[in-house]
């Protein structure tokens, strides 16, 4: 399965952010939380984004894009095959970023993708 990074995770059952990584992980995949709250979600720690993991496979974002700019060394470090931007994450000048470093970005809703079987 793919292990996924959830850059905005917050323990509050009504953000996507939650959502998400509760649809994560019933779908079998292994998630790792980085957000500014302090709490879990789906029973995973929310950790600073400070440890660079090297095992991602993707990268979901739940954070602005005025908030992304400060993200933007540790998402990259990161190295991940792909980086969604759900609705309302949509950043240009990172996409370019990320795609000269050889990383697929997509447009998407994670949410949708998991319950359409396209993740």
């Amino acid at each position: 399965m793919k292990k996924t990074l959830i850059i905005g995770a917050t323990p509050n059952p009504k953000r996507y952010a939650n959502k998400a990584a509760n649809s994560l992980v019933l779908h079998g995949h292994q998630i790792v939380n980085v957000g500014i709250k302090t709490g879990e979600a789906a029973n995973q720690p929310i950790e600073k984004p400070e440890t660079v993991y090297t095992d991602i496979d993707t990268i979901t974002l739940y954070v602005n894009p005025d908030n992304q700019k400060d993200l933007y060394n540790y998402i990259l470090a990161t190295k991940p095959k792909r980086i969604i931007f759900n609705p309302g994450t949509e950043n240009a000048e990172l996409e370019e970023k990320a795609n000269a470093a050889g990383i697929e970005t997509l447009e998407a809703c994670t949410l949708v993708m998991l319950a359409t079987g396209q993740y």
